[in-house]
């Protein structure tokens, strides 16, 4: 699996906390991470949690990225973006159970985390702690054991509302401001992880083309 971690701005100068906590959790078993940043406070490309919405739908409809791991302060902001787009389910996650019961009772594609709210003294050892419920079970097998085929067959019956209720990725991005989205796909390292990965050519040629 391909994780992709984003972090917006006024969390950005927690990005290698996380990044570290990250891969030594899912490196091990076998997941790739791309940091699409922030990298610092002061980069020169400042991402807002509403562009990592759209920085997020952009990689996991392009197949650039299987999951996503964002957040913000709260993490409520950045659930709240990602859930905007298509091809998108964004859990709020603050502690391992929380982890664990998306996994496998709403079975998404990205989690935001708060990185501001609560975040202390052992702050890092709860991301470890998170990061390895989150991916170290597998996913969609249900839970509690005895909710198991109902949890499954609601996550269906999501995922076929979704499929009538959201309109294409590409659709939403050309009604949206051009510069908002720009700003999106302006990271330091964008190019060189997005595009060697992206499987999704009219995506492509769009980001190319606002870039």
């Amino acid at each position: 699996m391909k994780i992709a971690l984003i972090n917006e701005n006024s969390q950005a100068a927690k990005n290698g906390i996380i990044l570290a906590a990250l891969k030594k959790v899912v490196e091990p078993m076998g997941h790739t991470v791309d940091n699409y940043g922030m990298y610092a406070a002061d980069d020169a490309a400042q991402l807002t949690y509403v562009q990592n919405g759209i920085l997020a739908a952009i990689l996991l409809n392009s197949g650039a990225a299987d999951y996503v791991v964002t957040g913000c302060g709260t993490g409520e902001g950045a659930m709240l973006a990602l859930n905007s787009f298509p091809g998108v389910i964004c859990g709020h996650i603050e502690d391992p159970v929380d982890a664990y019961t998306f996994a496998h009772v709403n079975d998404g594609n990205a989690v935001a985390l708060p990185y501001a709210k609560g975040f202390g003294w052992g702050g890092e050892l709860n991301l470890e702690y998170v990061f390895e419920k989150l991916f170290g079970f597998g996913h969609g097998q249900g839970y509690p054991p005895e909710r198991r085929e109902p949890e499954m067959r609601n996550k269906k019956i999501l995922d076929q509302v979704r499929s009538k209720t959201m309109r294409p990725l590409l659709d939403c991005l050309k009604d949206l401001d051009p510069e908002l989205v720009k700003g999106a796909v302006a990271g330091e390292k964008f190019a060189e992880l997005f595009f060697p990965s992206c499987k999704d050519e009219a995506i492509a040629a769009y980001v190319k083309g606002l870039l």
